[in-house]
């Protein structure tokens, strides 16, 4: 996984725009810088004549950082700033479900990535602003979402749960009048709070764990999010503290998001079928849930 900090043009297309042009110019820097120190000096000593040499060169620089930065550059990809087991850090760098798998659709590309970690709520805005080419972070394909951004097909079959404390009497959704309930800012369970759980306080927060933590602390009576989160934590972080309550509701899919009209649509989906096909993505699967999707 690359996770460093690299120019961000696209590989596959000539299309710069205002951020890829930035990023050109970093490149351009480089090369030019490293023969500025050299140039001054050479004026000085030698006229006219090195003043032409050295303005080949700059050419010939110029040149050369508008391809490197063109041909060679490498994608800008979102994702959560932790949705275990999804995406999460782990020490100093991101690991997770979503991380593996793009990490073998950037393979199957022939292109590296700068992994962009950023609040859930400030995904969707990125990708239309164009500050980030791609974007994986539990997704929910919705169809308002559709207007906005477009979709892979879907790789991941969720739903929402609600988590109580223990030891809560809490049984299921249809128990919550009067209630405080945490979710998190701009998901597709906040969405669905909103409209069925009129008579519920909704907490939002930008991450999940902060939502969990005030669960745990008993500021809440209950946290709504993602099947495969609350799951993961009550079986992890939980320590028997907290449980489920009552059916998933919002059977859902997860798609990998992009700008309207971006040409890696297709070219994902191919690579999706691919790894399905192949076995990558059962593996993948079966290292973060401890089994292999049911078919």
């Amino acid at each position: 996984m690359n996770t460093g900090v690299p120019p961000r043009g696209r590989a596959d297309g000539p299309s710069v725009g205002v951020g890829k042009f930035i990023a050109i110019r970093k490149k351009l820097c480089k090369h030019f810088c490293m023969i500025a120190p050299y140039a001054d000096l050479a004026l000085v000593r030698q006229g006219n004549n090195m003043k032409k040499l050295i303005k080949f060169a700059s050419t010939v620089a110029l040149a050369l950082g508008m391809t490197t930065a063109v041909h060679a550059a490498d994608l800008v990809v979102a994702t959560d700033t932790a949705f275990v087991p999804f995406e999460f850090k782990e020490g100093d760098k991101y690991v997770g479900f979503d991380i593996d798998m793009w990490d073998a659709i950037a393979k199957d590309l022939g292109t590296g990535y700068e992994l962009r970690p950023m609040d859930f709520a400030g995904i969707i805005p990125a990708l239309q602003t164009g500050q980030v080419d791609v974007a994986l972070a539990g997704i929910t394909i919705t169809d308002e979402r559709k207007q906005a951004i477009d979709f892979s097909d879907g790789y991941y079959d969720s739903g929402n749960l609600l988590m109580v404390a223990t030891d809560s009497p809490i049984k299921g959704l249809d128990e919550l009048a009067g209630k405080t309930i945490a979710v998190k800012t701009g998901t597709a369970a906040a969405g669905w709070a909103e409209q069925n759980l009129k008579d519920t306080t909704l907490r939002k927060f930008p991450n999940i764990d902060n939502a969990y933590l005030e669960l745990r602390a008993g500021n809440v009576d209950g946290a709504f999010h993602d099947t495969p989160n609350v799951l993961y934590y009550i079986k992890t972080a939980g320590n028997g503290q907290v449980r489920s309550a009552g059916d998933q509701v919002m059977a859902q899919q997860y798609g990998i998001a992009f700008p309207k009209g971006s040409e890696l649509v297709p070219k994902v989906n191919e690579i999706l079928a691919k790894m399905k096909e192949d076995g990558r993505y059962d593996a993948i699967y079966e290292k973060w849930f401890g089994t292999k999707p049911v078919k």
